[in-house]
């Protein structure tokens, strides 16, 4: 079976996918870019994905496949994490600006987020965590499922 696109979330109010059977592909974040790849769900059941060009990265709870009321979902993995909370805005930029010299993708969330708070969120390094203690930056290490995959974001120096 090759996926060609997504049919919902089961996620989203009004899906009919969410009361069937479920069967989970379980991905890491950074596997949910891949337009192609070749996926097995916890079941046994192999699936090819070939996404348009174009199409929107894959997110938890996402359909690859549903038939009798059964279905196939992205189930994302935990990712480990820092999660950098700023006491200040110029605490903000020194993180943020740290973080970028190294190359490390981050992402940022607002109060309004998960988090209840304004964070940098990026993925774990031991260097990094070093770096945020010798600062006294305030950060927690946690297990998240992230929704978007980290990415490098096109530069030139």
């Amino acid at each position: 079976m090759i996926v060609t696109r997504i049919l919902g979330n089961v996620h989203e109010d009004g899906t009919p996918y969410a009361s069937g059977h479920l069967e989970k592909v379980v991905l890491p974040v950074a596997e949910l870019s891949k337009r192609i790849q070749r996926v097995t769900s916890d079941h046994g059941r192999e699936l090819g994905v070939r996404l348009p060009a174009g199409s929107a990265d894959l997110k938890d709870g996402d359909v690859l496949f549903a038939e009798d009321g059964n279905a196939v979902v992205v189930s994302v993995e935990a990712s480990d994490v820092l999660v950098i909370a700023p006491r200040s805005v110029g605490e903000a930029l020194f993180a943020a600006h740290s973080l970028g010299n190294r190359h490390l993708q981050a992402q940022f969330f607002g109060v309004d987020s998960e988090y209840g708070a304004e964070v940098l969120v990026c993925q774990y390094d031991h260097t990094v965590e070093d770096f945020l203690i010798h600062h006294g930056v305030p950060f927690s290490r946690q297990d998240r499922i992230m929704s978007v995959p980290f990415r490098h974001a096109e530069h030139t120096h």
